[in-house]
C-alpha cells in the first residue's frame, strides 16, 4: 500500500493544476499621483539623489537651471513628494515608467499610490525652463508601511552646456508657430539631447543652458548675461557660486553660437563687422573651455553645432576646437550636425531632431569608450 501513495498524489496534483491555472490573476495596479489629504503627515524622508544645481530652501531645494531631477528609492506601495513655489512642469516616473505630468502644480504634498509591493525608484524631472525665476522642489517621503532605501548612484556623468537647443525649447510641439505660453508648455529637457544621451549610457547629467544666450552675443543682440557669465553660479541671480563637490563629469558636451550668429548685427553693438564678432567669439569660447578644462582635467569636451546661419555657427565652432587642439588639448573634439528638420517651436529641434543629435554624439562616445575611465 505504501507504493500506491506517490502515484495517487501525482494524480491529485495533476487534477488540481487546471483549477489553479484558471484562477483569475490579480488586477494590475495603475499608479496615480494626486494631492495628498490635508491631514497627511509625511514619514521619513527618502535619501535623495539630485541631478542639477540646487540651493537648500527650507525642507526642499531652489533650482533654476534646466533638467533638475530628484530620485529616491523605497520598498512599499506608496510614497509622497513635495512641490514648492514657482511654476513648473514636473514629470513623475516610477521604475522608469511615466506616471504623471504635473503642470503648474500647487505647492504641497502629492501622494504616489497604486504601486505593487516591492522595491521602487521614484523620480521627478523638471521639464520646463525657468529663466524668469527659480522654482522649488521639496523632498520625497515614505508613508506608513514604506521603507526608505539608499538613493541610487551612478558611475557615469555628463554635463551639457548650451542654449535653447540644449534646453529642449519647444521640442515636443507639433507646430513651429508658438506663443510664449506654448513654448513653455512644450519644452521638455528630459526628452531633449541631455536626457536622451544620458539614458543611453546610464549616466547622471546636468543641463546648464539658457535659451537665447550666446558666448559673447545673445539672440538679436538683447541685453542679458551671456552663458559664460551666468555659468559659474547656482542660480541666475549670480548670488552664490556653484561648488562642484561630487560633480565630476567624464564628458562635457557644449553647443554655443546659435545666438551669436543667427541674426544680423545692429547699430550700437560692440562689433562693427562680422569678422570682429567672429574673432571675439572664438577668443571668449576658447577661454570658456580653458575654464572647463581647469575644473575637469580628465574630461572629454565635445563641441557640436548645427549648420544654421549658412554654416557660420559650425565653421566658428570648428575653429574653436582646432585652436584648443593646437594648444595640445587632445580631449577636445568637434561634431557638426546636419540634416535636422527644426520642426519644434520657432524652428527649433524637435524630439526627433534631439534623437538625431544624440545619435551623432553617441557615435563619438562609442568611438572613445575609455572616456568613462578618464582616459
Amino acid at each position: 500500500m505504501e507504493g500506491m501513495k506517490t502515484p495517487m498524489a501525482l494524480i491529485a496534483i495533476a487534477l488540481a493544476a487546471p483549477l489553479a491555472a484558471a484562477a483569475p490573476a490579480p488586477a494590475p495596479t495603475t499608479p496615480t499621483v494626486t494631492p495628498a489629504d490635508a491631514q497627511t503627515v509625511p514619514g521619513q524622508p527618502l535619501p535623495l539623489h539630485i541631478g542639477g544645481r540646487v540651493a537648500p530652501a527650507g525642507d526642499g531645494y531652489r533650482r533654476q537651471w534646466p533638467g533638475t531631477y530628484l530620485e529616491g528609492a523605497f520598498r512599499g506601495t506608496a510614497a509622497l513628494l513635495r512641490v514648492g513655489a514657482g511654476d513648473a512642469v514636473l514629470n513623475v516616473s516610477v521604475d522608469g515608467r511615466p506616471v504623471a505630468r504635473l503642470v503648474k502644480p500647487a505647492p504641497g504634498l502629492y501622494a504616489v499610490r497604486g504601486l505593487g509591493a516591492g522595491r521602487h525608484l521614484l523620480r521627478v524631472d523638471v521639464a520646463s525652463e525657468s529663466q524668469a525665476g527659480p522654482t522649488e522642489l521639496g523632498g520625497l517621503y515614505a508613508v506608513a508601511g514604506t521603507t526608505p532605501l539608499p538613493a541610487p548612484a551612478r558611475a557615469r556623468a555628463i554635463e551639457f552646456i548650451g542654449d535653447s537647443h540644449t534646453v529642449g525649447y519647444g521640442n515636443t510641439s507639433p507646430k513651429q508657430d508658438c506663443t510664449e505660453a506654448e513654448v513653455w508648455a512644450t519644452t521638455d529637457t528630459a526628452q531633449g539631447i541631455g536626457g536622451r544621451l544620458s539614458r543611453r549610457y546610464g549616466a547622471d547629467y546636468q543641463v546648464n543652458a539658457i535659451s537665447g544666450r550666446g558666448v559673447v552675443r545673445n539672440y538679436n543682440g538683447f541685453a542679458a548675461d551671456t552663458l559664460p557669465v551666468a555659468y559659474p553660479y547656482v542660480l541666475l541671480d549670480k548670488a552664490t557660486r556653484y561648488t562642484r563637490a561630487g560633480w565630476r563629469p567624464q564628458l562635457i558636451v557644449v553647443a554655443l553660437g546659435t545666438n551669436d550668429f543667427s541674426t544680423p548685427l545692429h547699430d550700437g553693438e560692440p562689433w562693427a563687422t562680422r569678422p570682429a564678432l567672429q574673432a571675439d567669439y572664438e577668443t571668449r569660447y576658447v577661454a570658456f573651455v580653458h575654464g572647463l578644462r581647469a575644473a575637469n582635467p580628465r574630461a572629454h569636451i565635445l563641441l557640436w553645432a548645427t549648420d544654421i546661419a549658412d554654416g557660420e555657427v559650425a565653421a566658428e565652432t570648428g575653429k574653436v576646437a582646432a585652436r584648443l587642439r593646437a594648444e595640445g588639448d587632445a580631449r577636445v573634439s568637434f561634431v557638426p550636425v546636419t540634416g535636422l528638420a527644426f520642426s519644434g517651436c520657432h524652428h527649433h529641434p524637435s524630439t526627433a531632431d534631439d534623437q538625431a543629435i544624440a545619435d551623432r554624439l553617441a557615435a563619438y562616445v562609442d568611438a572613445h569608450p575609455d572616456l568613462w575611465s578618464g582616459r
